[in-house]
């Protein structure tokens, strides 16, 4: 069972609704328009319950509405308990908290990271619905809505990452697909590139097999590394110390074959720098983008974001189409690997601060300088 935050619960009065205490108020014209038109904005201000059922909602409660004569006003939900009426399934008056939808997407995730890990299997949407007390087309549209993906898609995921976390301790790569859940070794390889960034062998052994071209080269935030796979540049990272970049490059493959002097390379490194010097568009070299499907559509959102202009999280969430997914827009910028190309650095407070760029905020500010000078210059 999903752990919910609630408050306790009385025993669920049989007595039939004529025997019922009926303590409570009818609905006035504005608290039934309420419960009419879902509003959530009443949510905590009343909650009403239904005779006929023996449930109280709150009122913004999806369920069928229910005839006027039928419904009764309470200022609480505990007043509703008291008067017999046991807590809906479907809206979960009885939970505590200021974001009810919020605390049931987080207690799924949670949910699902745990069963991937424990069970070795991605729990099924009726599974999860069953445990959450919502319908199974409630609980989907709630957590596409606040995630950007659906509870399979999040599962997937965790899935991928996990295997990613086996496979360097795993004896052999097979035993590892099996030990992530994967039924189908088959079906894990259709996808292991895009899941893991490299085959499975690769990654299993650091990127042994894979070869991973860089250079560091020095631009006016300080010194910048450039990495490529063959599909396309796979890191950007700025920082104080040369060597520092390079470090954690090679700890992120351990096992690559890492060129550091390839002179073909050299006009790669310099387009980038040339962007971070003057960035006017999009990068013009292809990327090697590793991510989740989220991840990517925030990415994808954040390219669109023109030099010299500037985005809150909240607006990015609502570009995407997922406005209460704020949190997770602002993990999946910190999680982009590719400074410059990826603008993570136009995405700002509400309140116009600068916070939550990786390579440092001074570096954030001087770049957006940079782009509202070259703009105005324009």
């Amino acid at each position: 069972m999903i752990a919910l935050p609630q408050i306790p619960t009385r025993a669920v009065n049989t007595m039939s609704s004529e025997a019922r205490p009926q303590e409570g108020t009818a609905p006035d014209d504005a608290q039934l328009h309420a419960i009419r038109s879902r509003d959530a904005s009443y949510d905590g201000v009343f909650c009403y319950a239904v005779r006929t059922t023996g449930v109280y909602c709150r009122p913004s409660c999806g369920a069928r509405p229910a005839k006027r004569e039928n419904i009764v006003v309470f200022e609480c939900g505990a007043a509703a308990i008291d008067a017999g009426f046991r807590a809906c399934k479907r809206c979960r008056p009885e939970l505590t908290g200021t974001n009810l939808h919020a605390d049931v997407v987080t207690a799924v995730c949670r949910h699902i990271d745990e069963a991937v890990t424990r069970e070795q299997q991605i729990p099924t949407l009726d599974a999860l619905a069953k445990h959450t007390g919502f319908s199974a087309f409630h609980l989907h549209r709630l957590f596409k809505k606040a995630t950007g993906v659906t509870p399979r898609a999040y599962g997937a995921g965790a899935r991928a990452a996990r295997l990613r976390d086996m496979l360097p301790t795993t004896p052999s790569v097979s035993a590892a697909v099996l030990g992530a859940g994967y039924q189908s070794s088959s079906r894990f390889y259709e996808q292991s590139t895009a899941r893991l960034g490299m085959t499975p062998t690769r990654a299993k052994h650091g990127g042994a097999g894979e070869t991973i071209r860089f250079a560091v080269g020095e631009t006016t935030l300080g010194a910048m590394l450039v990495a490529a796979t063959d599909k396309g540049v796979c890191a950007i990272q700025l920082g104080d110390d040369p060597n520092a970049l390079v470090q954690a490059l090679e700890a992120r493959f351990p096992q690559a074959m890492l060129v550091g002097d390839d002179p073909h390379f050299a006009n790669t490194v310099a387009i980038v720098v040339a962007h971070v010097e003057a960035p006017r568009g999009a990068l013009p070299l292809p990327l090697d983008i590793r991510g989740t499907a989220f991840q990517e559509r925030v990415w994808a959102a954040l390219t669109a974001i023109p030099a010299g202009r500037t985005m809150t999280y909240s607006e990015l969430a609502q570009a995407i189409g997922q406005p209460t997914a704020v949190r997770a827009v602002a993990s999946a910028c910190a999680a982009n690997e590719l400074a410059i190309a990826i603008p993570c650095h136009r995405v700002i407070r509400a309140t116009g601060e600068l916070s939550g760029y990786r390579w440092g905020v001074e570096r954030k500010a001087q770049l957006l300088q940079r782009e509202h000078r070259l703009v105005s210059l324009r």
